[in-house]
């Protein structure tokens, strides 16, 4: 068997019947190149053993893993910039198989049996399903490379991600408005935790069936929220609604745009998924967007907050058909404090230092944002965490660096004075080599496109590779749990 011993099957999802999903078949590609297998993601699934050849066959022909059924379309609804969708679902993925972890990765819970981690692999990119609404159910190569991107990097800064796990190109020339055409054809792989999004609670709400969404409620429950009573719909939305404070939190700590956050772009988990128009925020600035489609700025950098709060407010009014209003309007306000929490802790987590108390932590907080309103355009986000990585200890990196100069002035000192006052955690990590160097890993639209310039004239993979390689330095010098 192509697997390790540490490989262990358990398709759960797929055991909730056809009310939920619709079995799908990969599309035959006219060629299957391997151009990214993540073996580190892979060895926490028992997969890391396998060789190119058997993991073409697996990721790029879908022959199934052991112990698992064929693929499933996963069926859902979701309000798209705030218009409800009745007509959506798996137009160019499925839901390839679900596996346990090998260990706990200390992210969103345990099974109720004390078992690891559930995970999915799902796709995109892998041909047409029943709900591909004419869509071609093809993914860009460029499209692919981008998704590998910003997961690698929002992993590497601490954000509860989805991982990139394959990406094949498949030797079709595909036809996009939004890109040159003909482009390349890709078929992606991610790895996890789970795929069942606000959306599929919200069609079983909008075909008035209390029964499925009961269903659903014991299904994520006692996989994703154990601690959760059986039966306690309200007590599943507070821990969903914890998780995706936590999300938020550390997407505006990353200074990340997801750039569509729709219903059936948050899933129950609270990690982040399904990469398209996102972008990092070259400086600070609460009005910026990621998706050229998005003109009033319904998801813009300061917005999210606001976005999932809404969000969540639908995946409630699925849950009226099988809880009471008050406790689950109860449960739907513990969003605020949540998120105000976990901002403290992201902001801390990204400057390297100790929590204090409430107060000083989010004298640090506003400090910190302060300084990056006043700094304009050139005060860069990414490269001001870097510098001032671990409180006072990085003082003289920061201040003998090529934005020595950024630091001055009344808005910094109020910062350095609330950064002063808190501890370093684990200062012994800024002697990785990777805080040795002038600036920190971004990933702007620039960079972006420069990669894939690369790849797209030249056909030269060397720039991505090296790219992934000092993210992964990077990760290993932070070492930030996502």
């Amino acid at each position: 068997m192509p697997v390790s011993s540490a490989y262990r099957p358990d398709p759960r999802f797929f055991a909730l019947g056809d009310d939920f999903s619709d079995p799908v078949e990969a599309a035959a590609f006219p060629q299957t190149t391997l151009r990214f297998r993540n073996d580190r993601a892979a060895a926490t699934v028992g997969l890391d053993e396998l060789s190119d050849a058997e993991w073409i066959a697996h990721f790029g022909r879908f022959q199934p893993l052991p112990g698992q059924p064929v693929p499933l379309a996963m069926r859902y609804h979701g309000h798209q910039f705030r218009n409800y969708n009745a007509d959506l679902g798996d137009g160019r993925g499925f839901l390839a198989a679900q596996l346990r972890e090998v260990a706990p990765a200390g992210l969103t819970g345990t099974g109720a049996d004390g078992a690891s981690r559930l995970l999915d692999l799902g796709t995109k990119g892998s041909g047409t399903t029943p709900w591909s609404r004419g869509g071609d159910g093809r993914l860009t190569l460029k499209g692919g490379l981008r998704e590998v991107l910003a997961a690698t990097l929002l992993e590497t800064l601490g954000v509860p991600t989805s991982r990139a796990f394959s990406l094949m190109e498949t030797g079709e020339a595909l036809q996009r408005g939004d890109e040159p055409s003909p482009t390349r054809s890709a078929v992606l792989v991610r790895l996890s935790h789970s795929h069942v999004r606000f959306g599929t609670f919200q069609r079983a709400a909008w075909h008035e069936r209390p029964d499925l969404v009961a269903a659903l409620v014991e299904h994520v429950r006692s996989l994703y929220h154990p601690d959760v009573a059986a039966g306690d719909a309200p007590g599943l939305l507070r821990a969903m609604v914890a998780a995706s404070a936590r999300l938020t939190a550390r997407w505006i700590a990353a200074g990340f745009v997801h750039g569509v956050l729709n219903t059936d772009n948050l899933n129950v988990t609270g990690e982040s998924f399904d990469y398209g128009p996102w972008r990092f925020l070259p400086h600070y600035e609460p009005g910026f967007t990621a998706a050229y489609f998005d003109q009033f700025g319904l998801y813009a950098f300061a917005r999210q907050p606001e976005a999932v709060f809404w969000n969540l407010t639908q995946l409630a009014g699925c849950l009226k058909l099988v809880a009471e209003a008050a406790p689950l309007t109860e449960a739907l306000n513990s969003f605020g404090p949540a998120y105000i929490r976990e901002l403290r802790a992201a902001f801390l987590m990204r400057l390297g230092v100790l929590s204090v108390s409430e107060e000083s932590d989010q004298t640090l907080l506003d400090a910190t944002l302060a300084f990056l309103r006043d700094g304009g355009e050139a005060l860069r986000w990414e490269p001001l965490f870097f510098d001032w990585f671990g409180g006072f200890a990085s003082s003289a990196r920061a201040l003998s660096g090529p934005r020595a100069g950024l630091y001055r002035g009344e808005a910094f000192e109020a910062f350095r004075a609330a950064l002063f006052d808190h501890d370093s955690d684990r200062p012994e990590r800024l002697e990785h080599p990777v805080f040795a160097a002038a600036d920190p890993e971004e990933m702007l639209i620039d960079e972006v496109e420069a990669l894939w310039a690369a790849i797209a004239d030249r056909d030269d993979w060397n720039p991505f590779a090296a790219k992934l390689a000092r993210l992964e330095a990077a990760r290993q010098a932070y070492g930030f749990a996502g």
